[in-house]
């Protein structure tokens, strides 16, 4: 017990010198904080923009769908389908889908077009596409209107009021042919959907492709993605063929690897920054420790036992780095809470590279306990290395060199 108060008397004896330790320690835990942050906020907005835009959490489809995206790959949401679903709790929402290709023509003008039937209720609930509506109005359900994307009227050189002719292949070959009013157009930040997608009822797409009651998917969300991974297998188990649960990361392979490969570039990066911080801290002590040798000589010359003396000191860094990551992580709290709530925006060349990719042009940060208690483990894990140096000077110190310092 007299050695921590003797240690912790030491700190401020000298608070210069103190205050310059704690202070390394300190930016370094907010640095580390607001990269991991960052990091962690670029992979959950990656996973949102597809799980919360189009995937879902996961998708009930007919088990060649994916591979062959046919309307005649459809299903029929029978009642012992619900009943699978129904039983789990977990699931939030589910968002009957039904979708297709189509030639859009107006006037003159024809583009290749996606079109989605939903449920207008439901989808807005998972996608919050009515938010994302810049001219018109969003669906309502029963609705014999489209909405389309910004940069499929300007191709087609179409407004709100207008009607968009729809010609297609329905069911087993059906022809498909309609006219439905623009109720509104919809900008995303995705420039392939703002391009090609076209949004309708449920009920009057099924009669425009002659799919009655079929669906080409089930798009399913639950609370997060932990909770996806603990049901998911279950509910596996419980489908047969022809109908199978695809995840979004079996639905979009290239995210999770392009994530993946993201995580090893920003583990380097991390490391070089770790590296940085602990040569700070390594610094301090290295100064700490020269500028107290004549000290440290004259300690052991009246008495005290150089074992003694280098576990007071060991206590002194611990205490330094304590008192460093708490004040770090207090102050990574509003640096990193801010651009939480402001994301950084993205200009030039970056944020055109990102909307290509069908990505928001921003730097997001993430809010999660887990990124800064990771940061401060991490540092203060590197104080507690770098103490064994004056552990071990102080083992080896000759008090009579030390006295002539």
């Amino acid at each position: 017990m007299n050695v921590f108060k003797l240690a912790w008397r030491n700190l401020w004896r000298n608070k210069r010198r103190t205050l310059i330790t704690v202070s390394s320690i300190f930016f370094g835990v907010i640095f580390s904080s607001f990269m991991g942050s960052s990091q962690a906020g670029g992979y959950t907005k990656m996973i949102d923009n597809v799980v919360k835009f189009y995937s879902g959490f996961f998708q009930l489809q007919n088990e060649d769908y994916w591979d062959e995206k046919s309307i005649n790959n459809s299903f029929e949401l029978t009642d012992s389908l619900k009943s699978i679903l129904d039983a789990y709790d977990e699931l939030t929402n589910k968002v009957p889908r039904l979708e297709d290709f189509a030639l859009a023509s107006y006037e003159t003008y024809t583009r290749g077009a996606i079109i989605v039937g939903t449920e207008p209720e439901k989808e807005n609930q998972v996608t919050e596409i009515a938010e994302k509506i810049v001219e018109g109005e969003y669906l309502k359900t029963g609705d014999d209107g489209i909405i389309i994307g910004v940069d499929l009227a300007k191709g087609l050189k179409i407004s709100v009021g207008d009607t968009l002719v729809l010609l297609g292949q329905g069911y087993h070959g059906v022809s498909a042919a309609g006219k439905f009013p623009v109720r509104g157009l919809i900008k995303h930040f995705n420039p392939e959907y703002n391009r090609r997608i076209v949004y309708m009822d449920l009920a009057t797409c099924q009669y425009f492709y002659s799919a009655n009651n079929l669906l080409t998917s089930l798009v399913v969300m639950v609370e997060d993605n932990k909770t996806m991974e603990a049901i998911l297998p279950a509910l596996k188990e419980e489908l047969s063929s022809p109908h199978v649960l695809k995840s979004w990361q079996e639905m979009f392979p290239a995210l999770v690897q392009q994530i993946e490969s993201d995580r090893s570039t920003a583990l380097i990066m991390k490391v070089m920054l770790y590296i940085v911080i602990g040569f700070g801290i390594f610094g301090t002590i290295m100064m700490m420790m020269a500028e107290r040798k004549h000290e440290f000589g004259v300690m052991v010359a009246i008495g005290m036992s150089k074992q003694r003396l280098a576990l007071t000191v060991v206590i002194e860094t611990i205490l330094m780095g304590m008192v460093g990551v708490a004040a770090g992580l207090l102050g990574s709290f509003p640096v990193v809470g801010y651009f939480y709530q402001n994301p950084i925006p993205l200009t030039g060349q970056a944020a055109d590279w990102m909307q290509d990719l069908g990505f928001e042009p921003f730097m997001f940060f993430a809010w999660d306990i887990s990124v800064f208690m990771d940061q401060v483990l991490a540092v203060f894990v590197m104080t507690l290395l770098i103490s064994i140096l004056p552990l071990v000077k102080l083992l080896r110190m000759h008090e009579n060199t030390a006295l002539h310092q």
